[in-house]
């Protein structure tokens, strides 16, 4: 027995002695793993010591069987992902996916038998032949055999680099409050009791290996401080690729050492741990060096990383020391003889602790890499020491980690501070979890701290249990003073170590030591909204923008505006606002512009306050839009141009209802919006002056009105979205009632998919049907091709031109009603377009990526005149051809090659022959963009 191990054994007596009331189970662990390179498999058999230390009689255990979790896609790992908007293990196949089998459990030499858990299929119930007195062990034993997955989440392997990690059947913890059999999840990290662990791992002889714990192998260790000084260099070959039958091209391969057919065993031993990772790989460059504690101990400090000249892995030992100095000066001394860093790709970026090692996603910069190797070592402290339950208490691990962290940061300041350009630098924010922190609380998504993992949106496990628990901890520091602060986590260190604390025994150490009362402190912790202090926000003009103390100041921005359209010609002005981040209750919009073109002034002016009752509406939202723009122009005479233009105004209300639960992508809202809109026209008029007459154009105004209200309900999960819109509106004599349904079916190549749009709609006239009614209605009836300018007659759409019919502007639609991409406005009647009823369904398909900005477009639909006994066009008319998508489909543009014969016909009659390129369309959804357009996770 080593002097550490005695030391470590001696604190957790008198620890135990100290508060009898406490106790916990002891797990010991012998395993025997080999690895299978070819097929990614591992051939284990473990041997486990369970000791009850519990005062109760124990008639079964919970084992978690964690490799499971990648068996299919139906368990609480697969959901998660897709609930965080990741679909890549989803659409996985099975050569990517893994699985734990052939196990065979027997408790003190009896065959024991094994029940599956209700819910999961990474969790089984064993069940003890006899009872387990309080007090007495069991010795159970099991083979098992692993395949290991593709690294979607923390383990697995990428090619022949190996991250064994939640590899084993592990018994779940059992504590004072009960079992705690968990899945794995990806969001939401493990429980697990302390014991010793001795694993021999056989590879093939070339992998370096590096693991929890101490090498035991002398020969192995020699041979790791010979590959210190190695200069490796990746085996590359060059291969011919045939193309086609006349070219040949040179081609570069950068290829792993090949395997042998010789294998070792080498051996790792830790006690007083939790769990046992580790990570092999051919390539593998190890640094070591040691490390002095205050105490006199030392500590063998090692580094494994892949070869590259730039590499920020050069320093990464440096880094590791720096660590644990740091956390063995401000909480306690780093109690093992290893520790370790290892360079692994995982399913995410940044790293994983485990016990006295840790894997780190590859790293850009040095500051990146240090930052991230003193966050993952110093989880040693907090989870691997202090083994709270990070399921639980995610907040207790990562969060407390965090405030370290910040103390850490200064000492990197330098380095980290990224060189920007000085006027973007004074504008962007300093504190970028901050800002998205306060964004979230102002749209009041945020959660509290004291959440379980797996209840927490991504956005949200971020922000509160790293960032918001930071801060909090800060709270905790200035209440108490940092010297006394230091003191409470040194003494919770030490009376806490190795064992299983809870919120409340943190909260004792913080009371007993400081001697402060800290339950209004404490109470923040289950609380969403701002940590005090509260600032009041100042109102501060800035140009531009500016995200930089956004607790301090709430910003109105100033900044050039512009604009264009066919008839106002290019637009300046101002743009004056306070849309930001986080969001104000009270927005506003000015954007005063003078157009060149028509020398007038045009406007766009929005105003809204929102707030959020939280109870069966989320969030209410009223206000108004206002708008001015030219819309037509007409010249009586070269020398004269009259230009017509619009106004409106649009009050609104909209009710967004509460979902139900924090995880639900699902949005729902009611709105209501009165549009009052007043329009210029032309008036032909002949004036009698005695024999002579002169035809005169006048100018003249006319007001309309529409009503409007709309019942949206809309899915943005990533697998299958869904969107459905009820439209009803109502104007001087008729009523439009229009159902539009959205759907995206994925591929199962995880790349691209089909979006459906479904359409049915209704004309209804208020009263007795008239040839003046019929005629004055032209503009709101139901279209089956493309909707022009002149259509969207609430100018809700931006439209180069609106009433151009010909050049670039005339060939622009919007997609609405039919949605067809054809365009045939230059008939009397447009094809397929009724007062009556109206039906289609449009297809969008991916071709090769949701990115690849070609796609396949198909449409078909009916309407009420083609059922007629003369009908002039058949029942179904379709149209199908290209789509070039930019911009996140911002703006689309439309090749038709295929249609019905009416189509045809008309563009032979009016565009001739060669028509191909002139059937050409394009929409501008500008009205549609949203940030979740661009990052799903962003939800305010």
């Amino acid at each position: 027995m080593s002097k550490s191990t005695f030391s470590l054994i001696v604190a957790l007596a008198l620890s135990v002695t100290a508060y009898p009331q406490y106790w916990q189970q002891q797990v010991n662990y012998i395993i025997d793993v080999s690895l299978n390179d070819k097929e990614h498999t591992l051939e284990g058999f473990e041997k486990i010591v369970y000791k009850n230390n519990s005062p109760d009689t124990i008639n079964f255990i919970w084992f978690h069987l964690w490799p499971n979790a990648y068996k299919n896609d139906r368990t609480a790992f697969s959901e998660q992902l897709l609930n965080n908007n990741r679909t890549d293990f989803y659409f996985s196949n099975k050569e990517q996916r893994g699985y734990i089998n052939r196990l065979d459990f027997k408790v003190n030499g009896v065959t024991a038998q094994t029940t599956d858990h209700p819910q999961y299929i990474d969790i089984i119930k064993l069940l003890l032949p006899t009872p387990l007195p309080p007090g007495e062990q069991a010795l159970i034993n099991t083979p098992f055999h692993v395949q290991l997955p593709e690294n979607f989440s923390r383990g697995g392997h990428t090619g022949q680099t190996y991250q064994v990690t939640q590899w084993f059947p592990k018994p779940a913890v059992y504590d004072h409050k009960g079992w705690h059999p968990i899945p794995y999840l990806d969001q939401g990290e493990f429980y697990s009791e302390f014991g010793n662990f001795d694993v021999r791992i056989t590879v093939p002889e070339n992998y370096v290996v590096a693991a929890t714990g101490e090498l035991q192998n002398e020969e192995e260790k020699e041979w790791m401080k010979q590959r210190a000084s190695f200069n490796w260099q990746p085996v590359t070959s060059k291969i011919i690729v045939k193309k086609g039958s006349y070219k040949h091209v040179k081609k570069t391969v950068q290829r792993y050492p090949a395997s042998l057919t010789k294998i070792k065993t080498i051996q790792f031993i830790q006690n007083n741990v939790h769990d046992f990772a580790w990570f092999a790989d051919k390539r593998f460059v190890v640094q070591q060096d040691t490390i002095q504690l205050a105490s006199g101990r030392t500590v063998t400090a090692y580094s494994y990383y892949l070869p590259g000249k730039e590499t920020p892995w050069k320093n990464s030992v440096s880094f590791i020391k720096r660590a644990i100095h740091f956390r063995s000066l401000v909480m306690g001394e780093y109690p093992y003889n290893t520790v370790s860093a290892v360079e692994a790709k995982m399913g995410f970026n940044g790293g994983m602790e485990y016990p006295t090692i840790t894997s780190i996603s590859p790293a850009g910069t040095d500051a990146e890499l240090e930052y991230t190797i003193e966050h993952e070592v110093g989880h040693n402290w907090l989870q691997g020491i202090l083994a709270t339950n990070e399921r639980q208490y995610p907040w207790m691990d990562e969060g407390m980690n965090t405030y370290y962290d910040n103390r850490y940061t200064p000492v990197i300041k330098e380095i980290k501070a990224a060189k920007k350009n000085k006027f973007i630098q004074q504008r962007s924010p300093q504190d970028m979890e901050g800002l998205f922190l306060q964004s979230l609380i102002a749209v009041k998504k945020d959660q509290p701290i004291n959440t379980p993992a797996e209840n927490f949106t991504e956005l949200n496990n971020d922000l509160s249990a790293y960032y918001k628990t930071g801060k909090w901890m800060k709270i905790l520091e200035n209440y108490i003073g940092q010297p006394v602060f230091d003191s409470c986590m040194k003494e919770y260190y030490t009376r806490w170590q190795f064992k299983h604390p809870y919120p409340e025994d943190f909260k004792a150490v913080i009371t007993q030591v400081s001697g402060k009362n800290t339950d209004d402190i404490f109470q923040l912790i289950d609380k969403k909204g701002e940590l005090p202090p509260l600032v009041k926000r100042q109102i501060k003009p800035v140009a531009f923008f500016n995200f930089n103390n956004t607790n301090k100041y709430s910003y109105v921005n100033i900044l050039p505006a512009a604009g264009y359209n066919q008839y106002d010609k290019f637009m300046v002005g101002l743009l004056v606002h306070n849309y930001s981040l986080p969001a104000e209750k009270f927005q506003f919009l000015a954007a005063p512009m003078y157009a060149t073109g028509s020398k007038k002034f045009n406007y766009l002016a929005r105003a809204s306050y929102t707030w959020y009752p939280e109870n069966i509406f989320y969030k209410t939202e009223i206000g108004i839009s206002a708008a001015a723009f030219s819309m037509d122009d007409y010249e009586p005479s070269p020398e004269e141009k009259i230009t017509l233009g619009f106004r409106k105004i649009a009050p609104f209300i909209r009710f967004t209802l509460k979902e139900t639960g924090p995880h639900s992508k699902r949005r729902r809202y009611i709105q209501f919006t009165p549009f009052f809109i007043q329009e210029n026209a032309l008036n032909f008029k002949t004036v009698i002056n005695g024999p002579d007459t002169t035809d005169v154009v006048e100018k003249t105004s006319g007001n309309r009105y529409i009503n409007q209200l709309k019942f949206v309900i809309e899915n943005n999960r990533i697998l299958y979205p869904y969107r459905a819109q009820l439209l009803v509106e109502q104007a001087d004599g008729f009523v439009r009632a229009a159902f539009t349904g959205n759907y995206y079916f994925n591929y199962s190549n995880n790349k691209s998919g089909l979006s459906v749009r479904l359409f049915a709609g209704k004309f209804f006239y208020t009263g007795a049907k008239t040839i003046t009614k019929q005629f004055e209605t032209d503009r709101y009836q139901l279209n089956m091709t493309g909707a022009n300018g002149y259509e969207d007659y609430t100018y809700s759409n931006y439209f180069l031109g609106r009433n151009e019919f010909e050049g670039t502007a005339n060939r622009q639609i919007m997609i609405r009603d039919g949605g067809f991409k054809v365009r045939t406005d230059l008939l009397s009647s447009k094809i397929g377009k009724t007062d009556n009823w109206l039906g289609a369904i449009n297809f969008v398909s991916d071709i090769a990526d949701k990115k690849f900005p070609l796609k396949i477009f198909a449409d078909i639909g009916t309407y009420a005149g083609a059922w007629q006994n003369d009908a002039q066009t058949s029942r179904f008319l379709f149209d199908a051809g290209l789509q070039l998508s930019i911009l996140h489909e911002t703006v689309n543009i439309y090749l038709p090659l295929l249609s019905s014969k009416e189509f045809r016909d008309y563009f032979r009659s009016t565009l001739g022959t060669n028509y191909l390129l002139k059937t050409i369309s394009f929409s501008i959804d500008i009205q549609d963009f949203r940030l979740k357009k661009m990052n799903k996770n962003l939800d305010f």
